[in-house]
């Protein structure tokens, strides 16, 4: 996984703009927000990962397969460029823990007419109420 860190790190184009938040006039004059672009289909996830991956980011990701993450949390460059790829390392972690698949279940033949039993009662119940008809 630590390998399609790396990777994703490699492949990852940033751009720097304008960002608004603390800072003054500053911001209007200098780029310190970072964008950060990652084609996800050259990283070659495994389907599972990939679906979750997409899944995850959400509206980050274009129709394209494109990751945009925009860092502008804090008022330098260098901090809010660290702060995109601790980002982007953290999605692929979370798409690389994939749930794990849930056991069905297994009811012994006493239990199911137990439950049967049950469901019948409680119809008997509800179909003891309603209207009252005086005929």
């Amino acid at each position: 996984m630590d390998d399609v860190i790396a990777r994703a790190h490699a492949l990852a184009s940033e751009s720097f703009i304008t960002a608004s938040g603390p800072g003054g006039q500053n911001v209007n004059k200098v780029a310190t927000a970072v964008q950060l672009r990652l084609d996800v289909y050259a990283l070659r996830l495994s389907p599972p990962v990939f679906h979750r991956l997409r899944e995850l980011a959400g509206t980050r990701m274009t129709a394209r397969g494109e990751l945009v993450l925009t860092a502008r949390r804090f008022r330098t460059q260098e901090a809010n460029r660290t702060d995109a790829r601790d980002r982007l390392a953290e999605l692929l972690r979370e798409a690389h823990n994939l749930p794990e698949q849930r056991a069905k279940s297994r009811l012994n033949r006493v239990g199911k007419t137990e439950r049967l039993k049950g469901k019948k009662l409680r119809g008997a119940v509800k179909a003891g109420r309603g209207k009252v008809s005086f005929d």
